[in-house]
């Protein structure tokens, strides 16, 4: 949710282009491209333009998400509810649901609860509400609350299974792995007769059977599915075999074109039969993709093949711009720290 951000306009190179472009649509463009401070150039010039503040405030709130300044974030996305009219319309809604992620991501959890209790009072069917609702009870300890909210989103999209994953991944690392895995379990005993081996087999997968995911995705892959390729791989290493993982996902690579998903796990795979220079190379190839969504945890396992290297000069240098660019990761702090030691 975090980048499905709606993009207008033509693209351009940045604030200063001489096409007729709106300093707003440079700014998402921006966002795009991942120019976050940037964009945020663009919008102020937008505010200076009279541009519209709905949106400008809308695209400030999104680029300082992009730069995990969540309070700012915050701050941004208020003003631009603020902006707009007194009866929410389908910006509101967005602009709200992003509101929320700056709230749960800056750790103001009941302050992301409300927004979500505001859209279902409004909207009974917003899926997507009870889905984040649930998250965020998990997250406060309210089982009890979060629990009806995952199963009413799962009735409003019951063959959503990626949906379905994210919850049994939620509720394991919040400490309800059973739970979580008898929605799993459900899923394949009512599984309509077109379900697709790709979806039972990463279902098997998150339910530790490794052999009956094995054979699903396998034939997933065989008929065609790119996307069985990260199960499948990671179905191979739980069973041990990390040659036979890795060259999954070089012919992925190979076959499919370059995925950041796929350079990462490559690397784990070299990581584990202590090729770090392979890992480096493939952790480098998927940053040069500059995936949003991936670059925060390639940068990180950079940094620990470095460290496995002996490399400590250069681990820590890169930690130093690490930390700067991820300062919410407590995690890596403390490795900071220790690298520093060294």
């Amino acid at each position: 949710m975090l980048f499905a951000v709606l993009c207008a306009g033509m693209l351009v190179t940045g604030c200063g282009s001489e096409k007729k472009v709106s300093h707003i649509d440079e700014g998402m463009t921006a966002i795009e491209e991942l120019r976050y401070e940037d964009a945020l150039v663009c919008f102020e010039q937008a505010l200076v333009s009279g541009e519209d503040k709905q949106l400008v405030y809308r695209g400030q709130g999104l680029a300082n998400l992009g730069l995990t300044k969540y309070d700012e974030a915050a701050a941004a996305l208020e003003k631009s509810l603020a902006s707009g009219d007194s009866v929410p319309d389908e910006l509101d809604y967005d602009v709200n649901y992003y509101l929320a992620t700056a709230y749960y991501k800056a750790g103001r959890l009941e302050e992301a609860k409300q927004i979500y209790d505001t859209i279902l009072a409004l909207r009974k069917d917003a899926r997507e509400a009870y889905f984040m609702r649930g998250i965020v009870h998990l997250q406060m300890g309210n089982y009890e609350l979060g629990r009806p909210d995952f199963d009413k989103a799962i009735e409003l999209a019951p063959g959503d299974y990626d949906q379905l994953v994210e919850i049994y991944k939620v509720m394991d690392e919040t400490g309800y792995k059973e739970a979580g895995a008898a929605y799993l379990e459900s899923a394949l005993k009512n599984a309509p007769k077109d379900m697709s081996n790709y979806d039972k087999g990463r279902i098997y997968f998150y339910l530790a059977d490794f052999e009956a995911a094995r054979n699903y995705l396998e034939q997933a892959r065989d008929a065609g599915d790119d996307k069985a390729a990260y199960y499948l791989g990671k179905t191979w290493e739980n069973l041990g075999e990390y040659n036979y993982a890795a060259s999954v996902y070089v012919s992925y690579l190979q076959d499919q074109g370059e995925s950041a998903l796929i350079y990462n796990q490559l690397a784990l795979c070299n990581m584990q039969l202590g090729d770090y220079d392979a890992a480096l190379s493939a952790l480098q190839s998927g940053l040069a993709l500059e995936d949003a969504t991936l670059r925060q945890t390639l940068a990180f396992n950079q940094i620990v093949v470095y460290e496995k290297q002996g490399n400590f000069k250069q681990a820590s240098q890169l930690m130093n711009k690490y930390v700067q660019d991820y300062p919410d990761d407590t995690a890596a702090a403390r490795e900071h720290e220790f690298l520093r030691s060294r």
